[in-house]
């Protein structure tokens, strides 16, 4: 008989890549982690994972099998939920991706008052500009920029109104001038932003996109709207990524009058039957933030 632990650790495994960080996690020993393993396997009649000296990795058998593993744990958190009623305090994991600028200086506070309301939950928070597989890696939100164009996961709107813009600090404007029209921006140091191997050095503003370069570029988007603080060129972020800076006049907004094409912001789940109590009461609450946020 397959053992409900046995599949939680199986999982958490998988997302880990190795028994002993899973081990440090549950409060067990990496041997108590790897006997799970191998009674789930014997049950199964499948090798789940593939073992060296120095990697762990999910078998085709193991990659197959994850999503029925993930689904019977949520299942059951489910039916607890359901027995507990819709009053009683929430419990239990709540593992959410976010984007790093996003993450770090928007979502964190809005997180960690949310957690302070709800005792009950551990909050799992991954802060990364890599694009979260919601049905491979172990969330159970993720926060996501851009549009929804992939229909085997569920995105609620939380920011449909958020859109780029272009910035510099007042020093950099004062040092260089600002630009009098997208034309001009091929000619000032651009702050360029790298994901999954792409340059992102094409920005689009009102109908016309835009060619751009510069000596600086990174992969982590904070890093990128530090570097326009700092007065080290003109950024292309996102509306939420810079008003509090905007608002402290660390930032200004070139070009107003040529806005940047709209970037919305959802809330993502794999699918409806993962939307739990404390998923829906999260997106309820951090929808409420974000809306006031539109007005600012």
């Amino acid at each position: 008989m397959i053992r409900i632990d046995d599949l939680g650790l199986f999982l958490r495994s998988a997302a880990l890549g190795s028994f002993t960080a899973a081990a440090v996690e549950a409060n067990l020993l990496p041997g108590q982690v790897a006997a799970a393993i191998k009674r789930l396997e014997r049950e199964l009649q499948v090798r789940l994972f593939t073992r060296t000296t120095r990697s762990l990795r999910l078998s085709a058998e193991g990659e197959q099998y994850l999503p029925t593993a993930r689904a019977v744990l949520e299942q059951l958190e489910l039916g607890r939920e359901r027995l507990r009623g819709d009053d009683a305090p929430l419990r239990g994991t709540l593992q959410i991706a976010a984007p790093s600028d996003l993450g770090r200086n928007i979502l964190l506070p809005m997180l960690t008052e949310f957690r302070r309301l709800h005792p009950g939950l551990t909050l799992r928070f991954l802060v990364s500009d890599q694009v979260t597989n919601l049905f491979r890696d172990p969330v159970d939100v993720a926060l996501r920029y851009g549009w929804n164009e992939d229909a085997n996961y569920i995105a609620l709107p939380l920011a449909p109104w958020n859109r780029r813009v272009l910035v510099a600090s007042p020093d950099y404007v004062e040092r260089h001038g600002a630009p009098t029209s997208v034309e001009d921006l091929p000619h000032h140091p651009c702050l360029l932003y790298l994901q999954n191997g792409r340059l992102h050095n094409r920005w689009e503003l009102g109908e016309q996109t835009v060619q751009v370069s510069g000596p600086l570029f990174s992969d982590d988007a904070d890093v990128v709207r530090r570097w326009a603080v700092a007065g080290e060129g003109i950024a292309y972020k996102t509306w939420l990524d810079v008003y509090a800076d905007v608002q402290a006049q660390r930032l200004v907004v070139l070009l107003p009058e040529t806005p940047g094409d709209v970037y919305p912001l959802s809330f993502a789940c794999p699918h409806r039957g993962q939307m739990s109590r404390a998923v829906t009461q999260l997106y309820q609450w951090l929808n409420q933030r974000f809306s006031a946020l539109e007005r600012l």
